[in-house]
């Protein structure tokens, strides 16, 4: 009698069980792919508490895989760590979103060898964490304490980064060229900047459906707004009260011409004097930073367009409340206006107003046909939207679609961001007629101040609208510029 234990290892007997075929090779694959299917299903291809690569997030960005430079991660990381802090200064100054801002210090230093990069952009600060293994970390924080008006300076620093990305442009020289970037004088003198504030009301009055004694009182209206920001701007006064000021102004000033007989459109030329107030750029880098994640920047810029919404309200209140104590006349804001020119007098007023933004945003030359393109075309969706019956409010943010996916094809091709097509280009969208009856109505008319309000809420469901569209616009373009994107590094490498 055997009394060893059963061995555990030893397969039972299979007597009395049925007897299975061996597996083809074509099932064995067939159980092989689906174990496979099986796992991805439930592990993933990645776990999902994985943490994500920095580098990842420029994924869908024009520096998508960077080239690392020769000579290996940087001995001195703390001019690299200057240097990417100074250029993500600049490009807040100029008007950047914080994505683009964030991709392009990511961007910067993976390409000049610096690995374990920390990014943390918050509002007006760029903090910047660097701790390789085994060294002491560095810490460094800028804060952006102004703004300026430099289309031309962002469309730069956008090429810097692409060299630098490319691998044809090293720390030393990238310095030397931030710094001529920074210094060199911007485009257009101020002279022409103010002429082209009138300009822009002017034709834009025509677009809106005024004549040419409107378009005339608009031109040297917007003049006196822009002298006076500017004298505003020397007393360092604040920015709501100085645009407060110019509404002010600029409402005062039809008013007037309104009493004594000298135009019959003051709505028209009060719209065309606060549209270029409105902080177009600002709100569509905040409502771009909301979607991309940066919720405390789209914060503080949301804070800062409303403001600035607040003050253009403020300074129409107050002229309209002067006017009402003064007796002067009522104006019927139900008044409609139609076309005073042909469709395609209208077409060549909308290249010329947008041709005038790009000039106060100080865009480079070479940008402004390209973007009163981009503007037109827009222009057309907006009446092809409208013909159509889809209303007053899906009509701008679809132009804004078109215009937002436009605008980063043309900016690639131009090598410059597409903020800077895009905006000069969706200012014609903005219902700045609304937003002045809405005004007059709360502020004149007691009795139907549930209109005013409403009309109010629509003018902000226009504005957002337009400015998710642009965003919209630029996210749908980004599979269709990658080529865009190559050929444009590409380039860089042969210089």
């Amino acid at each position: 009698m055997n009394d060893r234990p059963e061995n555990p290892r030893r397969r039972p007997p299979t007597d009395g069980l049925p007897k299975t075929e061996p597996l083809t090779p074509s099932q064995l694959r067939q159980d092989a792919a689906a174990k496979r299917m099986l796992r991805r299903l439930v592990r993933g291809e990645n776990p999902p508490t994985a943490p994500l690569s920095i580098v990842d997030r420029l994924a869908g960005s024009p520096y998508a895989n960077p080239m690392i430079q020769v000579g290996g991660v940087d001995t001195s990381a703390r001019k690299t760590l200057d240097f990417s802090l100074h250029l993500a200064e600049t490009m807040f100054r100029y008007g950047a979103g914080a994505l683009e801002v964030e991709t392009s210090i990511i961007a910067v230093t993976a390409a000049l060898g610096l690995k374990n990069i920390e990014v943390d952009i918050t509002n007006q600060s760029v903090a910047i964490n660097y701790a390789p293994k085994d060294q002491t970390p560095i810490s460094l924080l800028r804060v952006v304490r102004s703004w300026t008006n430099n289309y031309a300076g962002l469309a730069k620093v956008h090429r810097l980064v692409t060299d630098i990305v490319a691998g044809g442009v090293g720390r030393d020289e990238a310095i030397r060229r931030l710094d001529e970037a920074i210094t060199s004088p911007k485009p257009f003198p101020r002279w022409m900047v103010t002429i082209a504030f009138g300009v822009f009301a002017a034709v834009f009055v025509g677009v809106l459906g005024g004549g040419p004694v409107s378009s005339g009182i608009a031109f040297v209206a917007n003049i006196g707004v822009s002298l006076l920001a500017r004298q505003l701007g020397r007393w360092r006064v604040p920015d709501f009260f100085t645009t407060a000021a110019c509404s002010f102004g600029v409402t005062l000033t039809a008013l007037l011409l309104w009493r004594f007989d000298l135009t019959n459109a003051p709505a028209i030329v009060v719209v065309g004097g606060i549209l270029l107030l409105l902080p177009t750029g600002r709100l569509v880098s905040s409502v771009q930073d909301a979607i991309n994640g940066f919720p405390v920047t789209a914060a503080g810029r949301f804070l800062s367009t409303l403001l600035t919404f607040g003050a253009i309200v403020a300074g129409i209140a107050v002229a309209f409340v002067m006017g009402a104590m003064t007796g002067m006349q009522p104006i019927s804001v139900t008044q409609t206006f139609p076309p005073a020119y042909d469709l395609w007098v209208l077409v060549i007023f909308i290249a010329v107003a947008v041709m005038a933004i790009g000039i106060t945003e100080q865009t480079s030359w070479e940008l402004l046909l390209p973007t009163a393109g981009v503007g037109v075309v827009g222009y057309f969706v907006l009446l092809g939207a409208a013909t159509l019956g889809v209303g007053d409010r899906f009509s701008p943010a679809l132009a804004a679609v078109v215009i937002g996916l436009l605008a980063r094809v043309v900016a690639l091709k131009m090598g410059a961001p597409q903020l800077v097509v895009a905006v000069p280009a969706a200012l014609i969208l903005l219902p700045g007629l609304t937003i002045f009856r809405s005004m007059y109505v709360l502020t004149i008319e007691e009795s139907e101040i549930l209109l005013g309000a409403g009309g109010m809420l629509n003018a902000g469901a226009i504005v957002l609208g337009t400015a998710a569209g642009i965003v919209l616009g630029d996210t749908l373009a980004r599979p269709l510029t990658r080529s865009l994107a190559s050929n444009e590094r590409r380039r860089a490498r042969r210089r």
